[in-house]
């Protein structure tokens, strides 16, 4: 996801190469993206602190107390923490850090090819102008919406951080239902991708709710109406409900 940042921020000319430094303790990590992007890198964290107003965390939970520790205390009052580590609240980051400006996102997959959704908030001392480049930085990589309570996000981590895997599960039991009544594969996977595609887009375009398209293309006794009791006699709502809320309850107890 941090190089998914990197790429966006590039391609919609947030900022120029030069003015971006990517720490990483891999050395072929760092020669790929310096070749790739042609940014500076680092094998130090703190060495990436002594340029630019903003410090994106994108790392995974398990080293964030050793990241913090060597950053403790090197930040700029005048700099701004963006982090995108799932399950970090806040309180921790800014107890870790011994810093108060910070924005905590929760951004999802598809934001790798511009088509993501980030949730984010900021602490009090997070000035507007930094709010908003903030905001321009999510929104490079899809769209965005801003929540006033830290609880939203661990709800939405639920929701649109673990959502892609819910509809790439959907998509592998579609495809393999497709190619068990005969379909070859190839076909199967592009009429299941382009009906999911094209379903969400009438969601947006159409001003209807889903519940109403869902009715609209329900004939009673006919095919779609057969496939639909066969998956609520699964209890499929309720199934995707539980999904949710174990989710839900995982995101809350990774940020304890």
């Amino acid at each position: 996801m941090g190089e998914a940042m990197v790429s966006a921020v590039l391609a919609k000319r947030l900022a120029k190469p030069e003015a971006i430094i990517v720490s990483d303790i891999a050395d072929p990590r760092r020669k790929l993206l310096k070749r790739k992007y042609r940014v500076a890198v680092t094998g130090s964290n703190r060495q990436a602190l002594e340029i630019g107003d903003i410090l994106v965390l994108a790392i995974k939970p398990q080293n964030l107390v050793e990241v913090m520790k060597e950053l403790k205390g090197h930040l700029k009052p005048s700099q701004l923490v963006l982090s995108i580590i799932a399950g970090a609240r806040i309180k921790t980051l800014a107890r870790g850090l011994r810093h108060d400006s910070i924005v905590r996102a929760m951004p999802n997959t598809p934001a790798q090819i511009g088509e993501g959704i980030s949730v984010w908030m900021a602490t009090a001392e997070v000035s507007g102008q930094q709010k908003e480049f903030a905001r321009s930085i999510l929104r490079a990589m899809g769209g965005e919406v801003y929540v006033d309570d830290e609880k939203y996000i661990d709800m939405a981590t639920a929701v649109s951080g673990s959502g892609p895997a819910y509809f790439f599960l959907m998509v592998e039991a579609l495809v393999d239902a497709a190619v068990g009544i005969g379909l070859p594969r190839d076909k199967a996977l592009a009429l299941v991708l382009e009906t999911m595609l094209g379903s969400g887009h009438l969601i947006q375009r159409s001003g209807k709710e889903p519940a109403e398209l869902r009715r609209m293309v329900t004939s009673p006794g006919g095919t779609t109406a057969q496939a639909l009791e066969q998956l609520e006699k699964g209890k499929f709502t309720e199934l995707v409900k539980r999904a949710v809320k174990a989710a839900y309850k995982r995101a809350k107890e990774l940020g304890r």
